[in-house]
């Protein structure tokens, strides 16, 4: 009994998209990778300070000048006093599982991978509310600055996924015409 061939699928996806800028793809993709090693490192920071956060984040303000009385001040000094027992294990995990999440995605866009370019335009997508509520609540360069580019990074990954939609769309309608 011969192996039944293989079946060729007009409508399904191909998983390496061929048709997007592999520099535009890379630029986002080191993006979310230094967005992961930035919490890697900060939860190593956090486990070397160990028990002795808070005197680091009062020596930290001091040497920055910042006045103990301004609100920053006491926001970072209350996190500091609140990382301990089971808040800094949570705290572990979460950054551990978000720095994961954004190396996967980095890996995936790097190598050109469709279902990178979804997860992308999906999580960027899901901050916008809060960055739009940031900037609604206090507009900084800083906060406009990240959903200024949290809105390219969507709109880039949204043109590359319906202009290949638009393209499998043509190529089905081409391939039934002959029909």
């Amino acid at each position: 009994m011969s192996a039944t061939p293989a079946r060729k699928f007009l409508h399904a996806p191909p998983a390496v998209d061929q048709g997007s800028s592999a520099t535009g793809l890379r630029a986002v993709a080191i993006l979310e990778a230094s967005k992961g090693l930035l919490v890697v490192a900060a939860a190593i920071v956090l486990i070397a300070l160990r028990g002795r956060i808070e005197d680091y984040t009062e020596d930290l303000l001091y040497h920055l000048h910042v006045d103990f009385d301004h609100r920053f001040a006491h926001i970072l000094l209350d996190a500091a006093s609140k990382l301990t027992g089971a808040p800094k294990v949570t705290l572990a995990l979460a950054s551990s599982g978000y720095a994961a999440i954004r190396f996967v995605e980095a890996w995936g866009l790097w190598r050109r991978r469709v279902w990178a370019e979804w997860f992308a335009l999906v999580s960027g997508t899901l901050y916008l509310p809060w960055e739009i509520a940031k900037v609604a609540e206090r507009a900084t360069w800083f906060h406009i600055g990240i959903l200024a580019v949290n809105v390219v990074i969507i709109l880039y990954m949204l043109e590359i996924r319906v202009r290949a939609m638009r393209s499998r769309a043509k190529q089905a309608k081409e391939g039934t015409a002959g029909i």
